[in-house]
């Protein structure tokens, strides 16, 4: 299985509803593409308190390196990640993107 994490730093005027209508968008994209094992959105609520500004996530399991490499070619997401870009804080320095295989 292989785990897409993403970190989003949105403005810290972004109200919650905001960030919520956007990751909205991501069940309908995944809903239709192979692969796709599970979905989770939120707002860190970590304790120690070293997020750097990464105050929201989402993460993507997909079934394989193949779903993912699809995922990212898809036209949908390509919107989507472009609307994040516009939505973040400093643009793409406030994406941080990471992949790995869960065993």
């Amino acid at each position: 299985m292989i785990r897409h994490i993403v970190l989003i730093r949105f403005p810290l005027e972004m109200s919650e509803l905001e960030i919520s209508e956007i990751f909205s968008a991501l069940p309908k994209l995944l809903g239709r593409l192979p692969g796709v094992l599970a979905f989770a959105s939120g707002r860190s609520e970590s304790p120690e308190k070293i997020e750097r500004g990464f105050m929201h996530c989402f993460t993507i399991d997909f079934s394989s390196w193949a779903a993912l490499a699809h995922y990212a070619s898809d036209p949908e997401h390509q919107a989507f990640g472009r609307e994040l870009v516009d939505h973040a804080a400093g643009g793409i320095n406030g994406i941080l993107v990471f992949d790995m295989e869960v065993k």
